[in-house]
C-alpha cells in the first residue's frame, strides 16, 4: 500500500454527532454476514474477482432514483458500462421506504442489482432510523451485519464502503472509525478508494460536512487515493488535497462527488470551495477504470460535456 492519491475485522454498531441533514468482481473482506432469513429483495452474493491485474470497470453515483425524474436517463448509460455498480447513497426518493425502492429504484437501477454494491443515505433513515427499506431491498449486499459498512475488491483495487447517516443521519462515531482503522491497518492493496454519502469538501448548498473530517484523517494517514460521496445533487472533482483542504499532490485524496444518478439537480454556490477543478449541474455516471497502479475517471453525462483524466495511485 501507498502513501499517496488513494481516493474486515468485526462489525460494529456506531454513533457519533451531527444533526440529520436532507440531501437534497468482489469478494466481501469485511465480516461476511451470518447468512438470515431473506426478506423480499434479498439478492446473492456478488460473484468472485477474476484475475487480478486485470483492469476493471467500476460505475456508479449517488442521490438516485426520485420517480419522474433522471433515474431512467442513467439507468440507459449503465446499460452500456460493464463491471461492478456502485451507489453513493440516497437510493431512493423522498424516503428510503420498501415501496419508493420498488416503485423509483427497481424499475430504473434495479435491474443491475446483481452487480451492486450500495451504501447509504440519509433518505434511507428517512422512514425508520432502522433504514428497514434499504436493507430489505439489498439484503446481504448492503452487509446490515455491520450497519451498513463493509469492504470488498475489485480487482486490485480495495474498496471501503462506509454509513455516513447512522443514526438517523447523524454519521460518523467511534465504532465504525474504529473498525475502518483496523481495516486500514491490515489492507495490503496499493491502490484503495472510499465511498459514502456525505461529502467533506463540497460546492453545493448542502456545503461541507466537517463532521466527515476524522474519517478523513484517517484515510489521509493510510494513503487512500479515491473518495467517492453524493449528498450535493451534483458532480464536482477536486485536486489532491489534504483533510485540512491543503492542496497536496504527493499524498493528497481526490475527492468527487457524483450526486447526479436521477435526483432533482442543484446549483453550485456562487463561490467554488478550494481545489475545485470541475462543477457539473447534470444527470450522469461516473465510469471507473481501475487499474493495479492507476485509475481513469470519466464522468458520462445524459447530454451536454463530461468530464475526464489519469492518476496514478500512491
Amino acid at each position: 500500500m501507498r502513501v499517496g492519491i488513494r481516493i474486515t475485522a468485526t462489525g460494529v454498531a456506531l454513533v457519533a454527532a451531527l444533526a440529520a441533514i436532507r440531501c437534497g468482481g468482489s469478494k466481501p473482506t469485511a465480516p461476511s454476514p451470518t447468512a438470515p432469513t431473506e426478506p423480499p429483495g434479498t439478492i446473492p452474493n456478488p460473484n468472485p474477482s477474476p484475475t487480478p491485474s486485470v483492469p476493471r470497470t467500476f460505475v456508479g453515483a449517488g442521490d438516485i432514483a426520485w420517480c419522474g425524474l433522471g433515474a431512467d436517463q442513467t439507468a440507459r448509460l449503465v446499460d452500456a458500462i460493464p463491471g461492478e455498480v456502485f451507489t453513493a447513497g440516497d437510493n431512493a426518493y423522498m424516503d428510503g421506504s420498501y415501496k419508493n425502492f420498488m416503485d423509483c429504484y427497481q424499475p430504473t437501477w434495479g435491474r443491475f442489482v446483481d452487480r451492486t454494491r450500495p451504501t447509504p443515505g440519509n433518505h434511507e433513515y428517512d422512514t425508520d432510523s432502522l433504514a428497514r427499506g434499504y436493507y430489505s431491498y439489498f439484503g446481504v449486499r448492503a452487509n446490515q451485519v455491520t450497519e451498513g459498512y463493509y469492504s470488498y475488491d475489485v480487482g486490485d483495487w480495495h474498496i471501503i464502503a462506509l454509513n455516513s447517516a447512522l443514526p438517523n443521519g447523524v454519521g460518523f462515531g467511534g465504532a465504525q472509525l474504529s473498525w475502518l482503522q483496523a481495516e486500514l491497518t491490515t489492507n495490503k492493496a496499493k491502490c484503495t478508494a472510499a465511498i459514502w454519502h456525505h461529502p467533506l469538501f463540497s460546492s453545493g448548498p448542502n456545503g461541507p460536512q466537517r463532521y466527515a473530517k476524522p474519517v478523513w484523517d484517517l484515510l489521509y494517514r493510510f494513503d487512500v487515493d479515491l473518495i467517492i460521496n453524493g449528498h450535493d445533487h451534483l458532480y464536482e472533482r477536486f485536486g489532491p488535497q489534504n483533510p485540512d483542504g491543503q492542496r497536496d499532490p504527493v499524498r493528497g485524496i481526490r475527492q468527487f462527488t457524483v450526486g447526479t444518478g436521477g435526483a432533482q439537480l442543484y446549483a453550485f454556490n456562487p463561490s467554488p470551495s478550494p481545489n475545485s477543478e470541475v462543477r457539473i449541474s447534470q444527470w450522469g455516471v461516473m465510469r471507473l477504470t481501475l487499474s493495479s497502479t492507476s485509475y481513469d475517471w470519466q464522468f458520462v453525462p445524459v447530454s451536454g460535456g463530461g468530464d475526464s483524466g489519469h492518476e496514478n495511485c500512491h
